[in-house]
This record gives structure tokens, C-alpha cells and sequence, in this order.
């Protein structure tokens, strides 16, 4: 398929206080793409370094727009709305792509349209050299929602939608200031199946301590507990997954009350186990609960 039968590519590029290397780096990963038409959009999440100076020296290269420091959701919903085409792809701005990504993936999306997102394997990075991925981490293909429970599946820098999936599953929720991609996922895994590029098209850089992952270390299992009680509210969510995310909660619960009571974060353990207690009543046969019986967040 010749480039100019291929769809054209939004780019879109969230960062924060990345300039002097890896910024750079995820850039010229995406201008460096073949055989495909792109326009790449850096948002600039109100970083304080010399973000703007830097993507100020590409020129029209890069479309740029600012804001006020809100996160990566807000962050890449702001991308989303200025996006020019029907297809968008998400880099975080410490990983980088290999040369033909987007012209591999768009090929096999514009092959098999009934796939409103697709995604790929990717090699992981650290400061002391590639790291062997356990094979929980591998990556699904079809329905993936069981695979969406326990951990965040789909490598956000890996991903290539079309606008109608945001358009039926809606946007990142900007109430995530970390976990809104496993949200978002989660969320759109109860109706949407992920077509699955198994090829490592991405590169991804992990470790450091200015990660968001790293920063909200401690409290991403709350996180994930409150995106699975988010989903269990949905309508679309049939009752098989209904208790599936249930049962989840119950796992995830147990697991950071436990941790709270360790440290002496007793109110906080006495909420959760509160949690385990109430699915669990649920989850038996006799439970006709509500997902608002339990205690579920909106």
C-alpha cells in the first residue's frame, strides 16, 4: 500500500519538564516516520523548563499548544479536540517509536476496519539495559476486558485510534492523575474489541523518579479500585463483567487495606475492608446488591 493511499496520522505528545533529551528524542522518533502522512502536536503541560524554547526551534514541524499544569489526561484531551485527522496516535514524550510504526500500524487498522483502536508489543527500557517482560505483561488481541482487570495492558505510546472510539467511549478521565489510561482502557474494553500489532514498534524508557507512575506510586492500587468501581456503573457493563470487576475490586481492596493497617492507616484499612466485605456478599449466591450498595464511586 503506497503512502498515498494510507490515512494521515494526528500525533499527539503530552509532556512535562522533559527538554534536554528525551523530549527531543520522542520528536524526532515521530518526524523521523516513513511512508505515512502526519501533523504532530505537542501539548505542553505548563512545564517549567525549556519546553517551549525547545519545540519553539522545530518550527512548523511541530503544532504546539499550552496549558496550565493539569495532567496527562487533560493533557492529551486537549490534543484530541485539535486533532486534523480521523486517526490519532499517543507518544508519551520519554518513549520513541521505530522508524515505521505508524505506516505499519495504520496499514493493518485501514486492513481491518472494524477496529476502532489497535495497539502493539513494545520493548521496555531501563537505566541498566532491556528488560525481560513476564507474561502477564503480554500484550491481548480481540476482547481484552479480563486482561484489563488486574494491570494496565495496553502501552499508552503504543496506541492508534480512530475519533469514533473517543466519540463512543468518550475521553481520558481528567480526574485521573495517574491510572487514566488503565481507566480509559477498562472503561472501553466492555465494548470495543483492540485489534493487537504483534510487533515491539515502540520504545519505552522506565525507572526514573520524574515518572508519573513513580510519583503516584503508593496509592495506584486505589486508583485502579476506584476506575474499577467507575466501570461496574456503567450501563453497557453486562453482568458477567459486572462481577468480574467485582471480584477484582475484592483482590485489589484486600490487598491495600492490608497495606494501610501495616502503617498504621487504620480508617483507611477499616474503608477498604469494607469494600471486600461488601463484593464478597455480592459475589455469593445469594448476593442481589447494587454496584451503589457497595460503595461504589462515581
Amino acid at each position: 500500500m503506497a503512502m498515498a493511499e494510507l490515512e494521515a496520522v494526528s500525533v499527539i505528545i503530552p509532556t512535562y519538564n522533559r527538554a534536554g533529551g528525551f523530549l527531543e528524542k520522542a520528536i524526532d522518533s515521530v518526524l523521523a516516520q516513513v511512508g505515512v502522512d502526519l501533523e504532530l502536536l505537542v501539548i505542553d503541560d505548563g512545564s517549567t523548563d525549556t519546553t517551549p524554547q525547545l519545540l519553539s526551534s522545530y518550527g512548523k514541524k511541530v503544532r504546539s499548544r499550552r496549558q496550565q499544569n493539569c495532567g496527562p489526561a487533560a493533557a492529551r484531551n486537549l490534543g484530541i479536540r485539535e486533532a486534523r485527522h480521523d486517526l490519532i496516535a499517543f507518544l508519551d514524550s520519554d518513549d520513541w517509536w521505530r522508524e515505521d510504526k505508524l505506516f505499519t500500524q495504520v496499514r493493518a487498522m485501514m486492513a481491518q476496519p472494524a477496529y476502532l483502536i489497535s495497539h502493539s508489543d513494545e520493548i521496555w527500557y531501563r537505566p541498566q539495559g532491556v528488560v525481560n517482560q513476564k507474561k502477564k505483561h503480554a500484550r491481548p488481541h480481540g476482547d481484552i476486558f479480563s486482561h484489563c482487570l488486574p494491570l494496565c495492558c495496553v502501552g499508552m505510546s503504543t496506541v492508534l485510534a480512530r475519533r469514533g472510539f473517543f466519540e463512543q467511549v468518550g475521553f481520558f478521565d481528567e480526574s485521573f492523575l495517574c491510572c487514566e489510561d488503565y481507566e480509559l482502557w477498562l472503561r472501553a474494553s466492555i465494548t470495543q474489541p483492540f485489534l493487537k500489532i504483534a510487533e515491539p514498534l515502540t520504545g519505552k524508557e522506565g525507572g526514573r523518579s520524574d515518572q508519573v507512575s513513580a510519583q503516584f506510586r503508593v496509592g495506584m492500587d486505589c486508583l485502579q479500585i476506584r476506575a474499577l468501581e467507575k466501570v461496574a456503573r456503567l450501563e453497557g457493563c453486562s453482568s458477567q463483567q459486572y462481577l468480574a470487576l467485582g471480584r477484582e475490586i475484592s483482590r485489589k481492596a484486600g490487598i491495600y487495606g492490608k497495606g494501610c493497617r501495616k502503617h498504621g492507616r487504620e480508617e483507611e484499612a477499616l474503608l477498604y475492608q469494607g469494600k471486600v466485605e461488601a463484593w464478597q456478599a455480592l459475589l455469593a449466591p445469594s448476593g442481589n446488591q447494587s454496584a451503589e450498595s457497595v460503595g461504589c464511586d462515581e
